[in-house]
């Protein structure tokens, strides 16, 4: 249970930064320092306790790098999508009457492209600096994920929204900023680029089991 309260928290700050600073617009221009900082702070206060996920995509790559149970990745992708969908609504209640209009995406590609490349970026990051043997013990992990994190935003978060998270998909999807269908636009791609970080860690760490 404390490790679903942690993985709630976490994800639950991490959405709510995005809704509010980047969809509703209060943190324009820096919604993406505020969207990689809050993930960082969140990873470091709760990375010893759930492992620090917030991110549906992550923890099916740890599941895939074998450092998760099945249980464990289905009760945290649960619990994921719940903190987002929470976090849809306390947005709303701070920044009350803002519309949000859905984005148009002209090219389908760029999008795709965009999803699967830094969501791969940033499981392979956490892969590597947060359960690998190498790296056991290290006090860099939280930066390394936020600062990933940040690069994505900053480079395609205006062609595909920046999410790299299934969680932060829900949350564009439910608050309208990404339309019911594009949603396979965001979620196809971020579990394709999960798949390619466990599998490309393994074969890079064929002595880490």
């Amino acid at each position: 249970m404390k490790k679903l309260l942690v993985e709630f928290i976490g994800t639950f700050f991490l959405t709510l930064t995005v809704a509010t600073a980047a969809v509703l617009g209060t943190g324009t221009p820096h919604a993406a320092f505020a969207i990689g900082a809050v993930l960082m702070v969140m990873i470091y206060a709760g990375g010893h306790v759930s492992g620090a996920h917030y991110n549906p995509a992550v923890s099916l790559a740890v599941y895939l790098r074998g450092r998760s149970s099945l249980q464990d990745l289905i009760s945290y992708v649960g619990i994921q999508l719940v903190a987002a969908v929470v976090a849809v609504f306390v947005a709303k209640a701070l920044v009350p009457g803002q519309a949000v209009e859905p984005k148009v995406f002209p090219h389908v590609a760029p999008v795709l492209i965009a999803e699967l490349l830094f969501t791969f970026a940033l499981a392979w990051v956490v892969l590597n600096t947060a359960t690998a043997k190498a790296t056991s013990g290290n006090s860099n992990y939280g930066l390394a994920i936020g600062f990933t994190v940040l690069a994505g935003a900053i480079t395609v978060g205006g062609i595909s929204l920046g999410a790299f998270n299934p969680a932060v998909s829900t949350l564009l999807l439910v608050i309208g900023k990404l339309k019911v269908a594009d949603c396979w636009l965001h979620f196809l791609p971020q579990v394709l680029g999960a798949v390619g970080a466990a599998y490309a860690f393994k074969t890079t760490h064929p002595e880490d089991r």
